[in-house]
């Protein structure tokens, strides 16, 4: 019988096992007692928390957006105005903790995993409505309605874009210069603004 009070550890400690064993394989092809072995457990005891490997991915997968969900409120709270929550969003993007090797593999496998599973493609257009959401919150501070969509789209796009880059190639700016080039594309429309004067 699993002890009392030991559900949350144990999940966690599969959780975070999860993704480790993730980032070991490259891919999501791998067992529940892989799994369950690394984070010191039996295989029947993870089935017992989660009922199912696919549950068991769903769950690593929600800790990883829980942790860049943390890291966009802390960058919100601390900015002024909308122009530095904008950039306080995109600070968040390219976090040295949303760099970790096994936090970049888990997220491209997630990608992946949405492809085949409606439950992970839900989670992941959570994600990308609530990046949408508050980068067009601050834009529409900022721009026109239809600018701000525009803006809000690339940013994301960028976002994205220059994330996988970096997770598969070696020849990419590192993760500050990146930054920094999705910064600029904000820094471009706000000066076409003041040069247009609207």
């Amino acid at each position: 019988m699993p002890k009392i009070g030991m559900q949350p550890l144990r999940r966690q400690a599969m959780i975070l096992a999860t993704i480790s064993e993730i980032a070991a394989a490259g891919t999501l092809d791998v067992t529940v007692s892989q799994i369950a072995k690394r984070a010191g457990m039996s295989a029947a005891l993870a089935m017992h928390y989660f009922g199912t490997k696919d549950k068991i991915f769903l769950a690593a997968m929600r800790y990883v957006l829980e942790l860049y969900k943390r890291s966009v409120k802390t960058k919100l709270e601390a900015a002024n105005g909308p122009y530095e929550r904008i950039v306080g969003i995109i600070d968040a993007s390219f976090d040295a903790s949303q760099f970790e090797r096994e936090v970049v593999a888990a997220w491209l496998a997630f990608y992946v995993r949405a492809l085949q599973s409606r439950e992970a493609k839900r989670l992941l257009d959570v994600y990308a409505r609530r990046l949408n959401s508050n980068l067009l919150f601050n834009l529409r501070q900022l721009f026109d309605d239809t600018s701000a969509e525009q803006i809000a789209q690339g940013l994301a796009s960028l976002i994205d874009g220059f994330y996988i880059r970096h997770a598969l190639q070696d020849s990419v700016p590192d993760r500050n210069e990146t930054r920094a080039m999705v910064q600029d594309y904000l820094e471009l429309w706000l000066e076409r603004k003041n040069r247009l004067g609207r």
